[in-house]
């Protein structure tokens, strides 16, 4: 990668460690965001900075996004003006946003007919691993495109994986979210029962955690659901929600059961349409909680 010019669109909560990390590695990089403050937040540290997407594509011999949802993605990628109109031959297009097979499809369609290549590359490990360069980066397209963008992979994760044709990438990504949705709503019942049983929540946690019981998401969400945390929300309830919509999609065009993924759709559907959309996912237990009429909750 030697002179070659990286942009990076979407400084989000994820994007913007991304990017720090890029900068840290020695790379050279061009950011453009919405919100100019976090353009001049990384400018401050070494980054040149770009008006528009298109001004990044045109920059940048390999473009990076990582976007909060699929509007926004089709947009910056397949819009007028945007990068898709704007690539050239031999260029790299990679998107890290959890989108859709049909949006990884077409962004990569519309790459192949500028001569660029495209990249299906989402990400997983929230933001404590986007800060500390310890992403799990999985990346479906071209072995030659993956290769060529590999060290900005590693610059920002250590689990780095080519998954195969365009689509797989994005493939695993919604298999991962399956597991997140699925396992954060059966945390919030397990923790539940065991409170309404009387049993204290913060010993249940803890027995469960050492046992068969266990899983990353009960660990991750144990302490928001314990300490009522629920405002700060590194990963809300709708983030979440419109992944498991992407996952009924997909489930439905390959004809196959996914009857948990099911109830997990329904039950955070439920949540989001009673106001609870913008807390931390655990926050499908407030859903629960009110049905059972008891908190979960931390004992003096």
């Amino acid at each position: 990668m030697t002179n070659k010019k990286i942009g990076f669109i979407g400084l989000g909560r994820m994007g913007l460690p991304m990017g720090y990390n890029l900068l840290k590695a020695g790379l050279d990089l061009t950011v453009h965001n919405r919100s100019q403050h976090k353009v001049q937040e990384i400018a401050a540290a070494g980054a040149a900075t770009a008006a528009s997407s298109a001004e990044v594509t045109l920059q940048c011999d390999i473009v990076l996004a990582c976007l909060p949802d699929i509007g926004t993605s089709e947009e910056v990628f397949l819009g007028p003006g945007g990068v898709m109109d704007n690539a050239r031959k031999g260029q790299i297009i990679v998107d890290h946003s959890t989108v859709g097979i049909n949006t990884s499809k077409a962004c990569a369609e519309a790459a192949e007919a500028k001569g660029a290549m495209f990249l299906d590359a989402p990400i997983s490990g929230g933001t404590e691993r986007a800060e500390n360069a310890t992403l799990v980066i999985m990346a479906g397209g071209s072995k030659e495109a993956f290769d060529a963008v590999s060290p900005a992979f590693h610059a920002m994760g250590d689990t780095v994986r080519h998954t195969g044709p365009t689509g797989t990438g994005t493939t695993v990504k919604l298999v991962n979210q399956l597991l997140v949705g699925v396992h954060t709503l059966v945390a919030a019942e397990a923790m539940l029962m065991g409170t309404k049983s009387g049993a204290d929540p913060a010993l249940v946690y803890e027995l469960v955690s050492s046992g068969w019981g266990q899983s990353f998401m009960l660990d991750r969400n144990s302490s928001v659901m314990l300490d009522q945390t629920y405002e700060d929300a590194r990963a809300p309830v709708r983030t979440i929600l419109k992944d498991l919509g992407l996952i009924q999609e997909l489930a439905r065009s390959i004809d196959t059961p996914t009857p948990a993924g099911d109830v997990a759709y329904k039950l955070f559907t439920e949540a989001a349409e009673a106001g609870l959309g913008n807390l931390d996912m655990p926050g499908v237990a407030k859903l629960l909680e009110k049905e059972a009429g008891v908190e979960i909750r931390r004992k003096p």
